[in-house]
């Protein structure tokens, strides 16, 4: 079994990279990063790969596409992301673009490469949000490109299921990693990495979708937040 994940140094992708390779995939790790990556790679040890590529990059995307139609690949774990935080319109532009071509373009682009050899039996994982059902004022553009990748992996659930292809969006709610490190939340909210994780792994053994919230936590809080009038939703979220 093969698995590509991206963003893989640090993490839900790295903690995908470590589970998975303990359940016997070999893993093929890609990411921006030279050192994270060598040390994921000294960790996994001996059966596994790397690749550095920026998908945000023509060039990046272009390899990484390549590696997946090449085949032989059982799954693949669309992870890599990213974020801008304040107001969108005193944000550059820049920074809003990037977010969209690395968590919308990106996850478009790898999908079709990796469907258009997956074999029966086979797995897609777009991570995505549970702000992409409750988009939270202050992260705009990151809402918005959840709430795509979410519609885009429930569509493709239905198209792939008759091929025996299994899409899943995993949305987890705020967790702990290096980049965020929820602080500000309540602790019953947040979740490690490995549970994360933990809970796709099991949502794929079970064939569960096409939407996976990580937590009851989190599925309870994103109801009550859809329930709620578009208004007070918001104000609770910003």
């Amino acid at each position: 079994m093969r698995a590509l994940v991206t963003g893989a140094s640090a993490g839900i992708g790295r903690a995908f990279a470590v589970s998975l390779a303990a359940e016997g995939y070999s893993v093929t790790a890609v990411a921006r990063g030279v050192e994270a990556l060598e040390t994921l790679m000294a960790e996994l040890g001996e059966g596994h790969g790397h690749l550095v590529a920026d998908l945000v990059t023509d060039e990046g995307l272009r390899a990484t596409t390549d590696l997946l139609r090449g085949g032989g690949f059982s799954l693949l774990v669309n992870n890599a992301g990213t974020a801008s935080h304040g107001d969108f319109a005193e944000q550059p532009l820049e920074s809003a673009l990037t977010t969209l071509d690395l968590n919308c373009r990106a996850v478009v682009a790898l999908a079709h490469a990796f469907l258009g050899n997956a074999a029966p039996g086979s797995a897609l994982v777009n991570v995505s949000s549970t702000l992409g059902h409750t988009p939270k004022p202050g992260t705009s553009v990151y809402s918005a490109s959840k709430a795509f990748v979410t519609a885009f992996s429930e569509t493709l659930w239905h198209e792939q299921r008759s091929r025996g292809v299994h899409v899943m969006a995993l949305c987890p709610g705020v967790t702990a990693t290096a980049s965020q490190t929820a602080t500000d939340v309540p602790t019953w909210l947040v979740q490690s990495p490995q549970q994360v994780v933990d809970s796709a792994r099991k949502a794929l053994s079970d064939s569960a979708g096409p939407v996976v919230l990580t937590s009851p936590a989190n599925r309870m809080f994103t109801t009550a937040l859809r329930l709620l009038p578009r208004r007070a939703a918001l104000s609770i979220l910003a």
